[in-house]
């Protein structure tokens, strides 16, 4: 579907209509470009995957951006017709050249994200349900990126640690209570969330990072609740 300069695409279930079949699932969010960044033209993209949380195959898909969201609402809907997973997802290999698509494609990025979450590897909470606990109730959130993108705009009452300076500044981080990390779009996260796990933090991502979080909840300043 075209809406003015965007394009929406969906093929599956959707959130709500697993929720009122009472089928259980879970949901990643990734913000790649249509084709390698490096070649002039890229245009961002959001897609969001719901998959089995035990099985990981793949229930469901929505994207909207610019070009390039229909083909991989295609390819989704192919896999969901195979009864593929998300590990399928990781491995797909799919036409490459710099202007039409990047080495790893969205489509291995959103594999590469839930089969992360189902390992256990790249553990992730998603905004929703983030902001639906209380504030007493959250995770300490740890924002990675840098200290003028924190400026122009964070949510909640994150703290800000780049993910340069991590490794050297683990002391003033609790050991007590759990850590949500996030960045622009899930990548410094993850990374952060890495570091952290491997020095025995309990730690989670924030999936699709600050990026999802102002789709869901636009009109929130930084310390909104």
């Amino acid at each position: 579907m075209g809406l003015f300069d965007q394009t929406a695409a969906m093929t599956g279930a959707s959130e709500k209509s697993l929720q009122r079949s009472g089928i259980a699932f879970r949901k990643i969010y990734v913000h790649p470009a249509n084709h390698a960044g490096y070649y002039p033209g890229a245009e961002q993209m959001t897609l969001k995957l719901l998959f089995d949380p035990e099985s990981g195959r793949i229930l469901g898909a929505q994207g909207i951006g610019g070009a390039g969201v229909d083909k991989r609402i295609d390819v989704l809907a192919i896999a969901i017709q195979a009864g593929m997973t998300v590990f399928d997802l990781e491995e797909v290999e799919l036409a490459y050249a710099p202007q039409y698509g990047s080495a790893k494609d969205p489509v291995n990025m959103a594999g590469f994200v839930a089969a992360g979450l189902l390992r256990g590897d790249h553990p992730q909470i998603d905004v929703a349900t983030l902001m639906e606990q209380s504030p007493e109730e959250r995770p300490l959130l740890l924002d990675v990126r840098t200290a003028e993108e924190y400026a122009a705009g964070h949510f909640l009452d994150a703290v800000n640690i780049s993910i340069d300076e991590l490794r050297s500044r683990l002391d003033e981080l609790p050991t007590d209570r759990r850590i949500a990390t996030y960045c622009q779009v899930g990548q410094r996260g993850y990374l952060a969330t890495r570091v952290l796990l491997q020095a025995g933090y309990d730690v989670v991502n924030v999936s699709g990072g600050y990026k999802t979080f102002r789709l869901f909840n636009p009109e929130k300043d930084s310390a909104g609740n």
